[in-house]
């Protein structure tokens, strides 16, 4: 019996997949999700056809730590365009080794995937059209939110809506791009989503100050990659190098590249400084939100 147990552990061990270093030392490519219109974290240059932004800054300088860490110099990396719906499941189902966008790293989440030390700490606000009254969430009663499908804005608001009797019409979107382009039309009164995304879409409409981001916090968001569940080795090295942009303050100049210069597509800069949730976290670095 003692041998069974033995040889049917040792069977599902060399069944068991092998994690990314093992998988890239044996000549397999790395697979980085990214998203279409997270600006400034993840979206598509329509000039270069490739995804650029924050996060994948920070990806793309991860990958080249992997080419040291397994010494093969030749890895190649490969892009996967993933959708606020399915972006969990890729990652949990093996799909691509590192999800790079604008993702909440919640108890809800941890679940399925892990994630690395946060790289933002956002709240979620509302965009408006210019003319609009509504400077709070309460002063929606009666009208229709939009926010993005598969995002944890919507779940807040939902809660709250039915919590405590807000009459809100809530409507879901299939990306930031449409949900934007419904309260430029009237077809929406506001989009709840995270602010430095709200400000980021905004400034890439032809006509940015016909739109305005109104409105108390709903929601506070530590954005982190994800990364797969139980790769203890994978996750070890991204959170080390994170950890060390960090403390060396080498991630400040990435930071300041996308969110204090002009960027892509309209060059425009979205002149947003490293706010105090985020430069307080960076003191002490971790992966561990109290979330």
């Amino acid at each position: 019996m003692a041998w069974f147990v033995v040889s049917t552990a040792a069977s599902a061990s060399c069944l068991a997949a092998p994690g990314v270093l093992e998988r890239v030392m044996a000549g397999g490519k790395l697979v980085i999700a990214h998203r279409e219109s997270s600006v400034p974290f993840s979206y598509i240059d329509e000039k270069m056809g490739q995804p650029i932004g924050y996060a994948m800054d920070l990806c793309l300088h991860l990958a080249e730590t992997v080419r040291r860490q397994t010494g093969k110099k030749d890895m190649g990396v490969t892009f996967l365009q993933v959708t606020p719906a399915n972006r969990v499941n890729v990652i949990a189902e093996g799909k691509a080794d590192m999800e790079c966008g604008s993702t909440t790293n919640n108890a809800e989440r941890r679940q399925k995937v892990a994630f690395t030390i946060p790289h933002f700490i956002t709240g979620a606000r509302l965009l408006v059209r210019a003319d609009s009254s509504a400077t709070r969430i309460e002063d929606l009663a009666g009208k229709t939110l939009v926010s993005t499908k598969g995002t944890t804005p919507l779940r807040a608001v939902v809660q709250a809506n039915r919590e405590r009797l807000m009459g809100l019409n809530i409507v879901e979107a299939p990306d930031h791009a449409r949900a934007v382009e419904m309260v430029e039309k009237g077809e929406a009164d506001a989009f709840v989503m995270d602010d430095v995304l709200l400000y980021g879409l905004a400034a890439g409409r032809p006509d940015p100050k016909a739109l305005k981001v109104v409105g108390r916090f709903v929601t506070t968001e530590p954005l982190a990659i994800m990364l797969p569940p139980g790769d203890t080795a994978f996750k070890k090295l991204v959170d080390d190098e994170m950890r060390r942009l960090i403390t060396t303050r080498e991630i400040y100049a990435i930071y300041d590249k996308w969110f204090m210069q002009a960027i892509p597509p309209q060059n425009r800069s979205l002149n947003l400084p490293v706010n105090y949730l985020l430069r307080d976290f960076w003191k002490y670095p971790t992966d561990k939100v109290p979330f």
